[in-house]
């Protein structure tokens, strides 16, 4: 009973350090409670088969926490898990050469209060001013503020 202590102290210890250098980089809390159980998996080790084998369990689990670690870096191992692409994208870039104020399109989905207009052909990314806009309505522009177009429901 107690090796199943001590190796489920060590594997959930190393387990959550693993959880936060790939999952939730930068919080900290996880890791420490990690390393906290992986290092009283060991003292577990020395309380309760002896000095010997608490020595042979803290250097074990040394090397092959630094063998795995090793062979992770070295390997790219944990690449799979990484976000390699980037969004280069902005919102409504080079579309607002089109758009003036006062210019009337028909909202394609719900603006409420963020969706998507359509002026000239084209499917823009507008704002209204807090008020919901059912699909399929037309639509005024009433200001145009650092790249985000405002519209307000026309009443037909």
């Amino acid at each position: 009973m107690e090796w199943l202590i001590v190796v489920g102290l060590i594997l959930f210890g190393i387990g959550l350090m693993i959880i936060e250098l790939i999952f939730i980089p930068g919080t900290t809390f996880v890791g420490l409670v990690g390393f906290s159980m992986y290092c009283y998996g060991v003292f577990q080790s020395f309380e309760a088969f002896g000095s010997t084998v608490g020595w042979i369990v803290l250097v074990s689990t040394g090397i092959v926490t630094i063998a795995f670690t090793y062979y992770s870096l070295k390997t790219n191992a944990w690449k799979r898990f990484a976000l390699n692409n980037t969004n280069k994208g902005k919102v409504n870039e080079g579309l607002l050469d089109n758009i003036q104020i006062g210019q009337v399109g028909k909202s394609v989905s719900a603006i409420k209060p963020f969706g998507k207009a359509e002026f000239n052909n084209e499917q823009i990314e507008v704002r209204s001013e807090g008020n919901y806009i059912e699909e399929n309505k037309p639509v005024r522009v009433i200001k145009i503020d650092n790249k985000r177009i405002f519209v307000v429901a026309i009443n037909s």
